[in-house]
């Protein structure tokens, strides 16, 4: 996708699972990648040997993005680096567990919003002031929110609070669609199903329980974390189009618009 060629990208949770996977493809198309992690320098390293071999940029650096001292400072990073930010990809999210209305207590809850819907907000309002800049000289820029299938159905048993953040995550991007438009900034959103080869699914969903989703897909497939990272990249690369405040459905077809 030539139109990346030389574009300044930010992903967060970028050297994991489906964010790894959006990196790499990011690299391919021929941006600068900044990588966020938590945990995972193994796979930013692995990320920083790739774009070498490629000819291109990456760097990386921890943060907890539950603080907006250090969502600042990851942002601030990441624009010393890649000399500006034309591509914000908002990765960084997780269930943390499976608990009921009655299980979850406000910790709980508290903790699952910050992470999954504050973060987003962290970030994007580090990161708009650069993005806003890039449009203006570079002819648009471009955010994607990854959201969850379970923010549009509701999700599996124990996932309310992870299922109303990612819901919050479709509303926030419509209304950031709208905020932001005039300057230049699209922002959209994708909202995986089953992804099966993540840490998320292995950690918080169980084997019968991936059977019986596979079951009722029509494509007859779990999806795989490059089928979310060719639909980030074309979103990215929809910093000078005509697609803003929507949300792409990759889930096999078990839900649609």
């Amino acid at each position: 996708m030539h139109k990346l060629l030389g574009k300044r990208a930010l992903v967060t949770a970028g050297a994991q699972g489906i964010g790894l996977a959006i990196s790499s493809h990011l690299l391919r198309a021929g941006c600068d990648v900044f990588v966020h992690y938590r945990t995972s320098s193994e796979g930013a390293r692995a990320l920083a040997a790739e774009a070498a071999a490629l000819g291109g940029r990456c760097a990386s650096a921890p943060a907890d993005l539950t603080t907006t001292e250090e969502s600042n400072a990851l942002v601030a990073q990441a624009v010393a680096f890649l000399g500006g930010l034309d591509i914000l990809i908002n990765n960084a999210g997780s269930l943390i567990g499976r608990r009921t209305l009655l299980e979850a207590d406000d910790r709980f809850w508290s903790d699952v919003i910050s992470l999954n819907v504050g973060s987003v907000r962290r970030v994007t309002r580090a990161a708009a002031p650069h993005l806003i800049a890039a449009a203006q000289t570079g002819g648009g820029a471009s955010i994607v929110n990854l959201s969850s299938l379970a923010g549009r159905k509701g999700g599996h048993g124990g996932s309310l609070a992870y299922s109303t953040a990612k819901g919050a995550v479709l509303t926030f991007t419509r209304s950031l669609a709208s905020e932001l438009g005039p300057q230049g900034v699209r922002v959209n959103a994708l909202a995986p199903g089953l992804i099966l080869g993540t840490s998320f699914h292995t950690t918080h969903t169980t084997a019968e329980s991936a059977r019986a989703t596979v079951a009722g897909i029509p494509l007859g497939r779990g999806g795989n974390a490059d089928d979310v990272a060719r639909a980030a990249v074309f979103l990215a690369g929809e910093f000078d189009g005509f697609i803003t405040g929507a949300t792409l459905e990759i889930n096999g077809g078990v839900y649609g618009c």
